[in-house]
């Protein structure tokens, strides 16, 4: 298989690279400088944030011999060896395939013996919270007092599901999500290194996508550049990309709810329905939009916080102008806590078309 997907391609190999996440970081270096490390780590937070890259990263810096600001150099003979598939000292470990009592005890067995040409042996154990409550109990004591020279560490999204008595033994580090400025630069670098243009409003699109996962923007982009080929990126192909519906069709929508124009609301939406468009990803559309024209409505420096192309943004000023933002506010919380309704609704369509109809005959109450 020759092509890499681009969060593949482009994974962190030192800590600066890693996107959004300081503290951590920070910290870490910080350990490695000092020669200060700790025999258990936790690295907990949602998915695509950077636990996993910032472990090898950790595991690797540990045992080089001549660190560079606390990351690995990649240089040197400990480093080259780590590189190799075959070496032994860094050992991953997926819990959510291998979460049995007899994984961890031969971790335990194993771990007794000395790294073969590093000074830690580093235990990464993705998705730990999957590990079974016997496997847990067997994990504890090793956990406890481990060997000089072994270093844990556990990648979980769900650390409320770990034992405290687990938790208790580690240095936890909580990832946060990626904000939405440094995605645009990360997505735009590794756009540009793939030697791909881009509009601006096509990149933050990708960003605002990712929903804070620095992965899934990613992977995101790798989608849009499939698509749009040797072509510059849009904000339209990321719309298409992403099955999003047109937002001059999302405008009319949201005009005709809050303007009480029902009967081309409905016409609208069987339309938009027998395209195949699902309401589930409408409503969503609209509640973003909804937003949009909240914050076109109470900040003065709202075209730099709404990222759309000029004349969508036009589009929104417009529809917002004569809406009272009692109202606007109203309609934008309906139709922003309706997804999960409208996820399990037997019939989705009915349920989009009756709080459409319940916004837009009421005057903002709630």
């Amino acid at each position: 298989m020759s092509y890499l997907a681009l969060y593949r391609k482009f994974r962190p190999q030192t800590f600066d690279e890693i996107v959004g996440q300081d503290f951590v970081v920070t910290t870490l270096k910080n350990q490695i400088k000092s020669g200060n490390i700790s025999h258990a780590y936790l690295f907990t937070g949602t998915r695509g944030t950077g636990k996993t890259s910032c472990a090898k990263i950790f595991a690797r810096a540990v045992n080089c011999l001549h660190p560079v600001h606390g990351s690995p150099c990649g240089e040197c003979e400990t480093c080259k060896a780590l590189a190799s598939p075959s070496n032994l000292d860094i050992v991953e470990m997926d819990a959510a395939s291998n979460n049995g009592v007899e994984y961890i005890r031969d971790i335990k067995e194993k771990v007794q013996y000395a790294p073969g040409s590093s000074k830690y042996k580093v235990y990464i154990i993705d998705e730990v919270h999957m590990l079974s409550q016997s496997a847990f109990n067997a994990f504890l004591k090793t956990l406890e007092e481990p060997p000089a020279h072994a270093v844990f560490i556990l990648c979980t999204t769900e650390a409320y599901k770990i034992p405290q008595t687990i938790l208790s033994r580690c240095m936890r580090f909580d990832f946060k999500l990626v904000g939405v400025d440094k995605l645009e630069a990360l997505v735009g670098d590794v756009l540009v290194r793939s030697g791909k243009s881009f509009t601006p409003e096509a990149l933050n699109a990708v960003a605002v996508a990712g929903e804070g996962s620095a992965r899934d923007a990613l992977s995101v982009a790798d989608r849009c550049i499939a698509f749009c080929g040797d072509r510059q990126l849009t904000y339209d192909d990321v719309l298409n990309v992403l099955g999003a519906n047109d937002g001059r069709t999302v405008n009319k929508f949201a005009s005709y709810i809050l303007n009480g124009q029902l009967a081309e609301f409905l016409v609208l939406t069987d339309k938009t329905v027998r395209e195949g468009k699902s309401v589930n990803l409408l409503a969503r559309d609209i509640a973003a939009q909804l937003r949009d024209m909240a914050v076109i409505k109470l900040c003065d420096n709202a075209r730099k916080l709404v990222n759309v192309p000029d004349s969508m943004y036009s589009a929104l000023e417009s529809s917002a102008k004569d809406v009272s933002l009692k109202k606007l506010l109203y309609a934008a919380e309906v139709f922003g806590r309706i997804d999960s309704d409208l996820r399990f609704a037997l019939n989705p369509r009915i349920l989009f078309e009756a709080t459409a109809i319940k916004v837009a005959s009421s005057n903002g109450e709630v």
